[in-house]
Order: C-alpha cells, then structure tokens, then sequence
C-alpha cells in the first residue's frame, strides 16, 4: 500500500453497534482522519447512525462499502463469527482493515486473513487497544528493563454478571458467544504481552446448555517455569484486576486492567510507586485509530505494536482452551 501522506485517511465504519458508535465518536479527536461512510444490513441503523455521527454515505451492504473508492480503512465492528467474511471480502478489495477483538473464531481463520493481508501487501490489524495502552506500554518497558527481576506469573480476570438470553450475543454460539472469545481474549493477550506464547494450557468451564462458556478458568505454562492464572465470567463479578509478580518484585493493576489508569510498582526494599496514567481521550479507541494512520503514513502493513504474529499466537491459545473446555461453533 503507498504511503497516506498528503490528505486525511478516510475511514469507513461496518456495523453500527454500541463498539462502532464508540469508536466513531473516538476518530473525531483523531487527528488526519476522516470518517466518509458507513454498512449496516439494517435499514434503520444505515439511517440513524450516520445522521448521528455526521456520516455523509451510508450503505446497506459490506459489498458497497469494500467498493467505495473514497475508503482508505474499514474498521470492522461486527459480531465476531463475520470477522473472517468481511475482512477476506475487504482486503481482496484492497481496503486496510482495522478488525475488532477477538480477531476471528479460530486460529486457521485468522491464519488464512494474515496470509491474505500480507500477499497483497495490504495493512491489517487487530484491535486491541490494551497493548497500545500508555500504562500498559511503560508496564513493558519496566519488565524488559528488569524492575521486578524474572516474570514467575501472570494474573488476569475480566468478568461480569450478564443476564442469560441465548439471543443475545454474549450468550449465542451462532455468533461466537461466551465468555472466552468477547472477555478471555483481553487476559490471554495481557499473558501473552508479557510472557509470550505458551507450551502448556489447562482450563476448566462451566458451559451452558446451548453450548458456550459462562465462566473459564485457563492456567498456562512456559518453558521456563512460569505461568498464567487467567479468568473471565458471564455470570460472576471480577474485579477487572491484574498482577505480574516477579523475582525481585511485582506489579499490580486495579480495576479494568485492559486499559488501567495506573498501576503500582513493589520492588523489593522500596516503598510502593505509583504511577498513573495520562487522562484518556474520549472512548480510548482512539488510540487504535492513531496507530493505524500512523502505520498507513509510513507505508506499513502491520503494526510493531500489535503484530499479527501475536495475533495469531493470541487465536492458538483461544483454541487450545476451547479444546480443553468442549466449545465448538457453528461451521467448525
């Protein structure tokens, strides 16, 4: 893809969901973009969202928006099992794409968009906005300058109490339900940020009658000892916190660890440091949206701070759990 040099990058927007709002909201604090369209199947959600944002076209298809010759990047916000069908039919339209968590259903999914994206030399990402984090970012940079000495283990939880309703798309397996891909998927990344990919995974579910998982419980193992106790719930409230303990010391991150105001640093033989982060612009998604202009102005096709080879190491381990706890979708 030539570099986006000389103008706005223009965005085009699939889905018109709560995320897709949020994030449109978030691009107008962005400097060099441009929202210029959005696709909704919905007739009225085609007509009430762009009114709302301001939104020049609106389409009823992902046919015509992956067709508009105007649209630099899409970001796609839809249900998690349309993931792979969209962004196969927009990067063969040679559109950049910005694809909400978590990536795809599955890691041969994902596998198969990444190939794609990188055989036609067009910029893909996966929207996780914790790794460009400022908190979590000088997190990073801490345990690779060795503030806590060897990472032993990981600790992560994101849970809350969601009324059952097999329509709904936290409970339905038609699109990807459960509590792993919509809310495991942030602690699976968060342990892979910091320990990466690992040789060993072990979870235990407690899984509905229709299939999907309500509440899973993942330890994972590294070859040099050290681990991950990971949570996420549909049916119990979590704090939201994190841990990372070390050798020489720990660090622990209050509630909504996935995009924190700060955290505190325990060394040892010191008194606690506190470090908070920068007030958050909007929604926080701007963040991703910032990478993304940053990455297509210098001509890249992946992003260094969310790679897709994490991506995919991400999706493996997703797998890996699901295989353990019994969860298949439909299709697979």
């Amino acid at each position: 893809m030539p570099p986006i040099t000389d103008r706005p990058v223009r965005w085009g927007i699939l889905a018109t969901g709560w995320i897709a709002s949020a994030f449109t909201e978030d691009l107008a604090a962005v400097d060099g973009a441009e929202v210029v369209a959005v696709a909704s199947r919905s007739e009225a959600s085609a007509t009430a969202f762009p009114a709302r944002h301001g939104i020049s076209r609106a389409y009823g298809s992902r046919e015509e928006l992956a067709a508009d010759p105007e649209v630099d990047v899409v970001y796609v916000a839809s249900p998690h099992s349309d993931h792979h069908s969209s962004t196969a039919l927009l990067l063969a339209a040679g559109k950049a794409v910005l694809c909400e968590k978590p990536f795809t259903l599955n890691s041969a999914q994902a596998a198969e968009l990444v190939s794609d994206a990188r055989k036609r030399g067009v910029f893909l990402m996966e929207a996780m906005w914790t790794f460009l984090d400022p908190a979590v970012r000088r997190i990073t940079e801490l345990v690779a300058d060795g503030a806590i000495g060897r990472i032993r283990n990981v600790q992560a939880e994101f849970g809350f109490v969601a009324p059952p309703d097999p329509q709904h798309r936290l409970w339905n397996p038609a699109v990807g339900g459960g509590a792993l891909l919509d809310l495991g998927v942030y602690p699976v990344s968060f342990a892979h940020l910091l320990l990466g990919e690992p040789d060993s995974v072990q979870a235990l579910s407690r899984l509905t009658d229709d299939g999907v998982d309500a509440n899973t419980a993942i330890l994972l193992g590294h070859p040099d000892g050290a681990s991950a106790l990971l949570n996420c719930s549909l049916d119990a409230h979590c704090g939201q916190r994190a841990a990372i303990q070390g050798t020489t010391g720990r660090i622990e991150l209050d509630r909504d660890f996935f995009h924190p105001t700060g955290f505190t640093l325990h060394r040892d033989g010191r008194d606690p440091e506190p470090f908070t982060a920068p007030a958050r612009v909007g929604n926080g998604y701007g963040l991703e949206a910032a990478e993304v202009i940053r990455c297509l102005r210098a001509g890249l096709t992946e992003s260094p701070l969310v790679p897709l080879d994490g991506t995919l190491a991400v999706m493996r381990t997703l797998d890996a759990v699901r295989e353990r706890i019994g969860v298949r979708y439909p299709g697979e």
